[in-house]
């Protein structure tokens, strides 16, 4: 899916990677729209570091893993370390949610967030849990 000029940059920017980023796709092999171009994708995206892995769950049949990750719908893509940030991208990460697929890779690896201490301190405030979801629609 990637192209070959694509890969060149894709490579150097991946670069930056300081720590290992674990890929944790949730997909099913049936009736599926995107299921199988997300899994090419992310597939293609683990082989340009070795500082990146993917594993791939079926959603119907690996339900522990559903559970853990809690995962409702797919194709689903935790991306995480030893720590899971939450991060969770559903569908297919194609267009600007690609650049934000390397953005999040690049931080979990770090294990830096990019929020300002600022910020911090306000998020630490918080007493209830907090469910925070961004919606993208392609214009």
């Amino acid at each position: 899916m990637l192209r070959e000029q694509d890969i060149v940059e894709i490579r150097k920017r991946l670069e930056g990677l300081v720590n290992p980023v674990k890929l944790v796709h949730f997909t099913q092999e049936l009736n599926l729209e995107y299921g199988r171009e997300t899994r090419q994708l992310l597939q293609e995206v683990a082989e340009l570091s070795g500082k990146i892995t993917l594993e791939v769950f079926n959603f119907l049949i690996d339900k522990e893993k559903v559970v853990e990750y809690e995962v409702d719908k797919v194709p689903a893509t935790i991306v995480r370390n030893g720590k899971d940030y939450g991060i969770k991208f559903y569908g297919l990460p194609a267009g600007y949610e690609f650049s934000t697929l390397l953005d999040a890779l690049l931080s979990v690896s770090a294990g830096e967030s990019g929020l300002s201490d600022d910020t911090k301190e306000k998020l630490k405030k918080l007493t209830q849990p907090l469910h925070l979801e961004v919606f993208v629609t392609p214009t």
